[in-house]
């Protein structure tokens, strides 16, 4: 595995062509508690062409109606605003302890609420 790049929210908004108020915005509008990014995105094996987006949402109030639509409206709006294939695990939702540990590894918070 490519060693961490990139460790800086700004540097990964540049990299990654995502303005950080279109950004912000969407988490808002969304509800969104926590952001994260993780994998090429924030390692030496980013290709600026065909790499896609691996991130982690945190969302408030998971058990309500809405969650299912603000988590699609939030992948959605996210590949609107970057161009790219993204892959959004929800937060407590990787059960695998390898992958965790990559991920908490990895992860730069692009949003806090």
């Amino acid at each position: 595995m490519a060693a961490v790049l990139v460790a800086d929210t700004n540097e990964i908004l540049a990299r990654l062509g995502l303005d950080r108020r279109a950004l912000d915005a969407l988490c808002r509008a969304n509800v969104v508690l926590r952001l994260e990014v993780f994998g090429s995105a924030v390692r030496a094996d980013f290709d600026s062409r065909t790499s896609d987006l691996d991130l982690v949402v945190q969302l408030h109030a998971p058990s309500c109606g809405s969650y299912a639509e603000r988590y699609f409206a939030i992948k959605e709006g996210l590949e609107g605003l970057t161009g790219r294939a993204v892959d959004l695990l929800t937060a407590g939702s990787v059960t695998n302890p390898y992958l965790q540990r990559r991920i908490d590894a990895e992860k730069v918070t692009l949003f806090a609420a």
